[in-house]
Formats: structure tokens, C-alpha cells, sequence
């Protein structure tokens, strides 16, 4: 196994990533030996928050030697590699920023689009089956912070932390699918958790038919993500929010083809409740991460009303 900055320090010390450094930047050991990263923020800085939740890391703010710090660490040990990877990543983007205050927003920005990554997603950007899928939870996401407010809205949007639902409020979770208009009328499942309810909850899949094209005209994925950021902008937390969010999907302006339009067309909406045609737990012995199609058609008897999750 290859040296790590962290090899040589004892729990609860620290040494600076880079003397000449732009920021003051540490490799830190915690009192716990779990490997961390912390940048020093001055009295001035304001913090970002909400910081986003990460699956096997921590993000948060701490007081060490009477200074404010953003700190980064690994709860899954086993992954240490990766992590210093994340690390040198987040100092390049930090250092890169002229000021503290943006040094801050580029390294939660960094930590966010590793979150993507360390769920599979592609470093060359979103396919074009992604893209049709976060075309379609945008739209859903624009009707939920009409019906329910801007910062409740985008605090239900959990599909970019990895939830096995992309939607949860108090009462209800959805799960939005996006197709071909022009396709078989199917859907596919990627896991048993996806339409699996939870009890307390009412449970609705959504359809929406989303066509793309290389065209002149007609809205990019671009101009979708834009509409939909209009509604976040009245409420600073929710906006800090929505921006993280976005990150965690992979987005990112600079790869979006701006050629290529998005159209949203029919949308169905369904309860999921008994007889639904799905796959739950438990499942036998051995077998997990199940994926398996729905052919529409058997779902009409469980069609409701496309709007009926945002009045419940």
C-alpha cells in the first residue's frame, strides 16, 4: 500500500498541505486517527449552509486552535486512497480561488461532484439517459416548490444524495421515471428499494416522456436547470441547497451541449400500493440489487391524477 499524507501523524495533529500555499490548508489526523483535511476560514468568511450529506465522508464546521475550519474525513477507512485523491482534488480547486470566501464555495462545490462520482457516475459528465432523467426531476421539482415553498421543495429533492426514492416529504415519496415518447412502454427498475414503501408514507411513481434532439431550438438541459433555479432564488439557504444538489447529479454548465434540446411531454402518475407489479423485500438469500422492467400498460388500474402527490 502507497504512503499517505496521513501515515506519519498521531491522532489529533495536523501538518500544512503546502507552505507557500494561497489558503491555510492541513493533512490532519483526528483524535479518533480517522484521516481528515481542514481549511482555516477567517472571522470574516460566511459559511455555506446547509453543508450536503456524503455517503463514507463528513463535511462539516470546527473550531481548532480557536479558528474556524471546514473539515473534510473519511468514516470508511477501507477507502483511504480514494479519499486522498478527493483531497488533492479539493485543494487544487481551493488554492485556484483568490479570496477565503471562495476557496470555501469551491471546495464544498469539489466535495459535492466527488459524491458523484463515488456513485458511479461518469467523470466526462452526464449520459443522455441521465440527462433525460434529470430533465424529468426538475419538472417535478418546479411543482414542488410552487405547492410546498422553495426550501422545503429542494430539502425533499434526495435523488443526488443516493435515496433510493428521488422525492420525500412528511407524507409522501415519489419516484420519477423518464422515457422515450416514442418507446416501448417501459420503465426500468434499478433496485428492490425503489418501489418499495415505507410505512407512513404514500409511495406514486411518475412518468414523464422526455424527447431530446439536436436542434436549433427548443430548451437545453441548460435552459432547464435555469428555469428551475428562478425558484430557489428568494431563499438564500434554499438556493445554497439547490446549488449542491445540482453538483451531487453531476451536473455542470461547461459540459452541457448546447445544440441538443430537451422537450417534456406526457406525464402518468401511479400509486404505488398492493398488486402493483414491483419487486420488494425480502428477497431470497444471496440476491440483491435487483433491476428488472414494468411494462406500463399493467400499471393503468393504479393511475391517479398527475397532480394528487402535491395535495397529499
Amino acid at each position: 500500500m502507497s504512503e499517505t499524507p496521513w501515515d506519519k501523524l498521531q491522532p489529533d495533529t495536523g501538518i500544512r498541505v503546502d507552505g507557500r500555499g494561497r489558503h491555510d490548508i492541513f493533512w490532519v489526523r483526528m483524535p479518533d486517527r480517522t484521516p481528515g483535511l481542514i481549511m482555516k476560514l477567517s472571522d470574516h468568511v460566511e459559511e455555506i449552509h446547509p453543508l450536503p450529506k456524503l455517503k463514507n465522508l463528513s463535511l462539516s464546521y470546527r473550531h481548532v486552535d480557536g479558528s474556524n475550519t471546514l473539515c473534510l474525513t473519511l468514516t470508511d477507512k477501507a477507502q483511504v486512497d480514494i479519499f486522498e485523491a478527493l483531497c488533492r482534488d479539493v485543494i487544487d480547486a481551493a488554492e485556484a480561488a483568490d479570496t477565503v470566501q471562495s476557496a470555501l464555495s469551491k471546495a464544498v462545490q469539489r466535495t459535492c461532484r466527488w459524491h458523484h462520482l463515488l456513485r458511479g457516475g461518469s467523470p466526462e459528465g452526464l449520459t443522455i439517459e441521465e440527462q433525460r432523467g434529470l430533465v424529468a426531476e426538475l419538472a417535478v421539482l418546479r411543482e414542488l416548490a410552487v405547492e410546498l415553498g422553495p426550501r422545503a421543495a429542494i430539502e425533499a429533492w434526495k435523488g443526488p444524495e443516493g435515496s433510493p426514492k428521488d422525492f420525500e416529504t412528511f407524507v409522501v415519496h415519489v419516484e420519477v421515471k423518464a422515457r422515450r415518447g416514442a418507446a416501448n412502454a417501459k420503465i426500468a427498475i434499478s433496485s428492490e428499494a425503489q418501489l418499495e414503501a415505507v410505512p407512513g408514507f404514500d409511495l406514486y411513481l411518475k412518468v414523464l416522456d422526455v424527447d431530446t434532439a439536436i436542434a436549433p431550438a427548443g430548451p437545453t438541459l441548460a435552459d432547464h436547470v435555469a428555469e428551475t433555479g428562478l425558484k430557489f432564488h428568494s431563499d438564500p439557504t434554499a438556493m445554497s441547497l439547490w446549488e449542491q444538489r445540482l453538483i451531487a447529479a453531476g451536473y455542470r454548465d461547461e459540459e452541457v451541449d448546447s445544440s441538443r434540446s430537451w422537450k417534456i411531454g406526457t406525464s402518468r402518475t401511479y400509486r404505488v400500493a398492493d398488486g402493483f407489479p414491483r419487486i420488494t423485500s425480502p428477497l431470497p438469500p444471496g440476491v440483491s440489487n435487483v433491476g428488472y422492467s414494468i411494462d406500463l400498460h399493467v400499471c393503468a388500474p393504479y393511475q391517479v391524477a398527475d397532480d394528487i402527490f402535491l395535495c397529499s
